[in-house]
């Protein structure tokens, strides 16, 4: 499922957003406390991938208004997803009025509870006249047909199409004659075979007709919920991220694994998990080495180690081309980087680089392990402010990383002029505040001067270095109105 659009209503800084379009890269704009960040912790709290948990009132309802005016149904958030030909399928064959269902809604609330609902959905209906003639038809037949049994069972066969000619009077509500009409089949059949009566093949083909018609009203009541159940469960993972944990360039083994049998691993340890994760490092097992003193196996696995992320930071950071290595200290591990192309190779830990490329070195690891190596096709990524401390190329080369190697949807806000997708005005999302009406987001660039200056000066930048992948859409941005 794609996210095509969301609303949030009733959280924090946000009366109601008004609804905001998804594409696959969407860049939400904005001045600082515009409540961006709140637009996007709202979203996560529909499919978050650590559970769902309900919302605080005292913390998360609208500061200007009563608490008593929150309840648990109070609505946050409502999402609307496009489905691809698989799900189609996949919908129809479990409800088949679904066969036109090409958008699916889903929305939650303060509590846990959240609701869904199928766009385009048939209304449930029959046709009246066609059961009405199988039914003219096949009333007389049984009891043409009861003529001819025994005497003994002529009654009870004539009784059984009296009963199923009253059943299958329809009424408003389809569901429960559904049931009626189920049961009274059933019994007509029971009856026929007790009495070796047959119907002929078209007669016996308008019974078939009616069961099964019976049978799928009478199951759309659970096959509905199934499918609303199934659309909850299609749901792609939301992760969020307002921050990436510093990972220290030293790191100690045996702590980090009496510290995680406890369930007390410090924040910098648990980047250190993700660290192992994304380089293919298994602490455990190089401590087993340590104890074993096979030290020749232990440095093999951090050289290979090095290496494997070595190439992916060389693809993703084009600031320098850069070298990293794992080298092992007895139980501690060390995290150094050096710049190969300068004319004295010097290795530094990587608590001594830029705080830059810190950043990018945690974006990177961060999210090969939250998303299983990139691979997490069904998780959406919501960034807060990426590469608020990376030089301007480099959040150029983050935006192009973003389109280029990410098969997943990211939503992200930002005020830098570099993270600006200014090739794609469709991606751009401007939001503004106001005392009267909270957060609200436009899906045109517009505003004041101060929510538009990242894209002005996104717009003057590309067309001063003409740096854009692609060529900038002078009709829909080079005169962006000013609220």
């Amino acid at each position: 499922m794609r996210l095509a659009s969301f609303q949030i209503t009733n959280f924090r800084s946000i009366n109601d957003s008004g609804s905001i379009d998804s594409t696959q890269l969407t860049a939400i704009l904005g001045r600082n406390d515009s409540g961006k960040s709140n637009l996007l912790r709202a979203l996560h709290s529909l499919n978050p991938a650590e559970g769902i948990t309900e919302l605080s009132p005292i913390k998360d309802f609208p500061r200007h208004r009563r608490l008593e005016e929150c309840q648990a149904d109070t609505p946050v958030i409502a999402t609307r997803w496009a489905l691809d030909e698989g799900e189609w399928a996949e919908l129809a064959e479990m409800l088949p009025r679904a066969a036109n269902v090409r958008h699916v809604t889903a929305g939650r609330g303060y509590g846990t509870a959240r609701w869904t609902g199928l766009e385009g959905l048939a209304e449930l209906s029959l046709d009246v006249s066609d059961i009405k003639g199988k039914v003219r038809k096949i009333v007389p037949a049984v009891k043409a047909a009861a003529e001819k049994v025994a005497e003994e069972a002529r009654a009870t066969l004539e009784q059984e199409a009296d009963a199923f000619d009253a059943a299958m009077i329809l009424s408003p509500d389809y569901i429960r004659w559904s049931e009626g009409a189920v049961k009274a089949l059933q019994t007509l059949r029971k009856a026929l075979a007790a009495a070796d009566a047959e119907l002929s093949d078209k007669q016996e083909q308008m019974l078939v007709e009616l069961e099964d018609m019976a049978r799928a009203i009478a199951n759309d009541t659970p096959a509905l919920a199934k499918a609303k159940q199934w659309v909850l469960e299609k749901l792609p993972r939301f992760i969020y991220v307002d921050e990436y944990p510093a990972l220290p360039g030293r790191q100690n083994i045996a702590d980090y694994l009496v510290r995680k049998g406890w369930g007390q691993a410090a924040p910098e340890q648990q980047g250190f998990k993700k660290l192992c994760k994304a380089a293919g490092l298994d602490p455990q097992q190089l401590q087993d080495l340590l104890d074993k003193n096979d030290l020749a196996t232990r440095n093999q696995l951090v050289n290979r180690a090095g290496a494997v992320v070595t190439s992916e930071i060389r693809r993703l950071w084009k600031d320098r081309e850069l070298k990293v290595r794992f080298n092992l200290d007895g139980p501690y591990m060390d995290t150094l980087v050096s710049d190969p192309d300068d004319a004295y190779e010097v290795e530094v830990n990587l608590d001594e680089r830029s705080r830059g490329f810190q950043w990018f070195f945690s974006f990177y690891i961060t999210f090969f392990a939250d998303t299983k190596g990139g691979r997490a096709g069904d998780a959406i990524l919501l960034l807060d402010e990426p590469g608020l401390h990376l030089h301007a190329r480099s959040q150029a080369d983050l935006l192009e990383h973003f389109e280029r190697d990410f098969g997943n949807q990211i939503i992200y806000t930002t005020h830098s002029p570099f993270m600006v997708p200014v090739h794609r005005p469709d991606a751009v999302r401007t939001a503004s505040m106001a005392p009267s009406t909270g957060t609200i987001v436009s899906n045109k660039a517009e505003g004041d001067e101060r929510t538009l200056y990242p894209l002005r000066a996104a717009l003057m930048l590309s067309r001063m270095v003409n740096e854009a992948a692609a060529p900038v859409d002078e009709s829909a941005l080079a005169a962006v109105p000013v609220q």
